[in-house]
């Protein structure tokens, strides 16, 4: 997995460094609160990457660390295997006020990827995610499942916003 990982960040820094499809014009929310952004979060929906093929059940847990930085640990079933991978984010913007839903990530230290925000439901229940280029997109939910018509919904701001969505996947979700 951690080969798959490898080439998904040297695909966005090639991506970030050409420009190509960047999101730079996609502005990430405001007032972002870190801390009800902790939590386990539930793929509903991605764009492919080559570090997610055959990924399914897959979460995302985020923990605040005292320093403010934040653990991520990646977790799904590949192959009926589980699997995961934990690395660290920092806030893009840590002095901003209001704060933006901008971080930096890293499964690899010293490289970093960007991670945005650009769309938060006020209660927290569902973010909509992208990186440094629109080839890269996670629809996220706190619960393992989505209504159709809100995703819909998602899915249609995000093809507004430039997003390809044709080969859209929607990995099995986590069981109860």
């Amino acid at each position: 997995m951690k080969r798959f990982l490898i080439t998904g960040i040297i695909s966005s820094v090639a991506a970030a460094l050409t420009g190509c499809g960047s999101t730079s014009d996609i502005p990430a929310v405001q007032n972002f609160e870190p801390e009800r952004y902790m939590g386990t979060w539930y793929e509903i929906a991605r764009l492919p990457q080559y570090f997610e093929r055959d990924l399914n059940e897959v979460t995302a847990q985020y923990t605040l660390n005292s320093d403010g930085t934040v653990k991520v640990v990646n977790s799904g079933m590949k192959n009926g295997e589980p699997t995961s991978i934990t690395g660290k984010a920092k806030l893009k913007y840590p002095d901003a006020k209001p704060q933006t839903g901008e971080l930096r990530v890293s499964f690899f230290w010293p490289f970093y990827s960007d991670y945005r925000v650009i769309e938060l439901a006020p209660d927290y229940s569902y973010a909509l995610v992208t990186a440094g280029s629109r080839d890269y997109l996670w629809v996220l939910a706190r619960k393992p499942t989505m209504d159709k018509a809100q995703l819909d919904g998602i899915l249609s701001r995000a093809k507004a916003l430039g997003f390809e969505l044709d080969e859209l996947e929607y990995p099995t979700p986590v069981k109860p």
